[in-house]
This record gives structure tokens, C-alpha cells and sequence, in this order.
């Protein structure tokens, strides 16, 4: 197995399509994209699990079925090295980042995402590489428009309206698209494509 792809957020069925799960939604539909018809339960991770095939590669598919803050748990046994986590591809929102927008890094900072902060401390580095999907509103101009903090955690559990799942659609294919390029051409050549 090459990489691991995590897909973070929250399980059970009332977490479906909100503002906080959009990385575990990313991953489901790269997982369909790439013929993935059957996760299962693996008890020590704590995780669904799936094979995805990215040309002759395998990749390992990964959505916690911890909640989003305790993610990490799920991926510890899996990243035993720092050089394992270079292997690591964490598909999360972003607050930062206005709707229909994506960004990849590697090797950075948290930025405060309690999901990403619980990763870097269960793998011990920053090391990996992050997918970071937009999901704040936008003003005309096209400037992200952050809910204030008293009301980050009502807008991130909040279901997707209408416009939103509209917006995400063509998200989950770009997703999907700069994964298959990270595990077939590596990251570097994914973050000028997709960056």
C-alpha cells in the first residue's frame, strides 16, 4: 500500500452532509471513482476502510468513525514513521477557504483544525500532506466570509443548503483528480496543478 488517504469528519447519519464533513465526502467519492463498492468496519482503527487502485498503485482509504476531534486515534497505527507520513493525505475543511475553492499543502501548521491537531499529535509531525476544502460563504468579490467565532460550531455542523451541495460537486471531482495525481505524479506536480 502507497498511500493513505483520510477523510475526516463525523459519523452517523445526522452528520451527513454538513459543513464539517466535506473531507470524508471527498474521499467516498474518490473511492467510487476509483471502484470502490464496499468499506468495511476495522475495529482497531476505528475506521471504514477500502482499497482504491490509482493505476497499478493501491491506496488505502480511511474515514475515522471516531468524532472529527479525536481523528487522529484512527490514523496512529497506520503512521509508524515520519517517513510513512509523507505518505499520509488528509482530506479536510477549511474555514479559510471560501466555498468551491481547494488548496494543497504539506508540512504545515494546523490552523486550528481540532481534526488535523489531533493527527499531527498521534503521527508526532506536520509532515503530510493536507487537501483542504473550502467551505466559508463568499462576499461578491469573492473574499471569504468566516462565520464569527461564536458561531463557528452551529455553521460547521449545519447541513449544506441547496447552492452549497451545488458548489461542492465539482469540489469532490477536483478532489478526487488531485489525489490521482498525488499518488501517480507526487504532490509537488499536484500543488501547481491544483494550487
Amino acid at each position: 500500500m502507497s498511500f493513505i488517504v483520510v477523510g475526516i469528519g463525523n459519523p452517523g447519519e445526522e452528520y451527513e452532509k454538513t459543513h464539517h464533513n466535506v473531507g470524508r465526502h471527498a474521499a467516498l467519492h474518490f473511492g467510487k471513482a476509483h471502484g470502490v463498492e464496499e468499506w468495511k468496519l476495522d475495529k482497531k482503527l476505528n475506521a471504514l476502510v477500502a482499497v482504491a487502485k490509482v493505476g497499478k498503485e493501491k491506496v488505502a482509504l480511511v474515514l475515522p468513525e471516531t468524532f472529527m476531534n479525536k481523528s487522529g486515534t484512527s490514523v496512529k497505527p497506520l503512521i509508524t514513521s515520519a517517513k510513512k507520513a509523507e505518505q499520509l493525505i488528509v482530506v479536510q475543511d477549511e474555514l479559510d477557504l471560501p466555498i468551491g475553492t481547494i488548496k494543497i499543502v504539506f508540512n504545515r501548521g494546523s490552523g486550528g483544525h481540532k481534526g488535523i491537531e489531533s493527527i499531527v499529535k498521534a503521527v508526532k509531525t506536520e509532515g503530510f500532506v493536507r487537501i483542504r476544502i473550502g467551505i466559508s460563504p463568499k462576499t461578491a468579490s469573492g473574499k471569504v466570509k468566516k462565520p464569527d467565532n461564536k458561531n463557528v460550531v452551529d455553521f460547521i455542523l449545519k447541513k449544506w443548503r441547496p447552492a452549497e451541495e451545488q458548489a461542492l460537486k465539482p469540489v469532490f471531482k477536483k478532489v478526487s483528480d488531485a489525489l490521482s495525481m498525488i499518488v501517480s505524479d507526487g504532490r509537488e506536480r499536484a500543488m501547481g496543478q491544483f494550487n
